[in-house]
């Protein structure tokens, strides 16, 4: 593995690297979902996907989430953030790595640093969303012990056949 150094996003210094990652991440969601267009426009629409971003400091703010970065040779390449579901479980959202740096086990490393942070803060047990189609990300997910869990939140109907809603102990 690629070293890396992974940190809690250090406000305003690291947000904008955070941003264009979170931009990238949206890209790529909608080059996964081509056969299915309306799912990034019924969960990640520009105009409120830029909201979202402006909001994130707050939503994933100590001490029920974080933001973590990755830097590898000097640049953030990568994120990961947490937040709380109830008492004992913490969501992982918005893992994204630069393509420029993927294949390099940066993503499993921001993963395992998130699930340690979580732990440490109390959860003992973590879960995800993802897509269907994002196959690398949740083979990445089942090498860590992610298995299937029931939905945590009521996925809209339109679009809930295609959501995979993964968990695991911590």
């Amino acid at each position: 593995m690629t070293r890396v150094t992974i940190r809690h996003a250090d406000g305003q210094r690291d947000m904008a690297a955070v941003h264009r990652l979170c931009w990238a991440y949206r890209d790529a969601l909608i080059a996964a979902t081509t056969d299915r267009p309306e799912i990034v426009e019924t969960y990640y629409s520009a105009k409120d996907y830029g909201a979202l971003l402006m909001s994130l400091p707050a939503r994933h703010a100590r001490p029920d989430g974080a933001i973590l970065v990755a830097e590898h040779e000097g640049q953030v390449v990568a994120c990961a953030m947490l937040h709380r579901i109830d008492a004992g479980t913490a969501e992982i959202k918005r893992v994204f790595v630069d393509d420029a740096v993927k294949g390099l086990g940066i993503g499993r490393q921001i993963c395992i640093a998130a699930m340690d942070q979580a732990k440490a803060d109390g959860y003992s047990r973590m879960a995800l969303d993802t897509m269907r189609p994002l196959t690398p990300a949740i083979r990445l997910y089942e090498s860590l012990g992610f298995a299937p869990c029931p939905p945590f939140y009521p996925p809209d109907p339109e679009v809930g056949d295609y959501i995979l809603f993964l968990g695991r102990t911590l």
